[in-house]
């Protein structure tokens, strides 16, 4: 009998956990388009389509970055999603999407997040990466302070 031939041993890969993302919004039209955006841009999508789905959503799973419409079953709808994930202990980024209509660029800056065009798919990945980026930048700062 031959001895086997001894293989070499690759560890493997490690799995990297893709940023999570909950797209909110109650067009179906546009919430499939955007979900298709942001994952082939390598991020993992929940999406809801209504302000009470987003919370429910919210509360069970954690979102590196939520993306509201403003403007669903209410006006209003939009700053109630951003509200409540502002209160979250993870601390999600926040931004509402916009087909730019000045009322929004006033509601989301009273409601201080970002407003994200979604016109340009590569500026709106960029803007998405930044976000998400400068989130992880604040939670790694936060969990320096608390050890020392």
């Amino acid at each position: 009998m031959m001895a086997a031939a001894k293989c070499p041993v690759f560890p493997t890969p490690v799995a990297f956990e893709m940023a999570k993302v909950l797209l909110v919004d109650d067009e179906p039209a546009s919430r499939l388009t955007l979900q298709t955006v942001l994952r082939a841009g390598g991020y993992g999508v929940d999406t809801a389509a209504s302000a009470a789905e987003a919370i429910a959503k919210m509360d069970v799973n954690e979102y590196s970055l939520i993306l509201s419409d403003l403007h669903m079953e209410s006006f209003e709808s939009g700053l109630r999603v951003v509200a409540h994930a502002r209160g979250l202990d993870y601390r999600p980024a926040t931004a509402i999407l916009s087909t730019w209509q000045p009322e929004q660029y006033e509601a989301a800056k009273l409601a201080g997040t970002m407003l994200i065009e979604t016109e340009n798919i590569p500026e709106l990945l960029g803007q998405v990466a930044g976000m998400i980026s400068d989130r992880a930048t604040r939670r790694v700062r936060r969990s320096m302070r608390a050890r020392n």
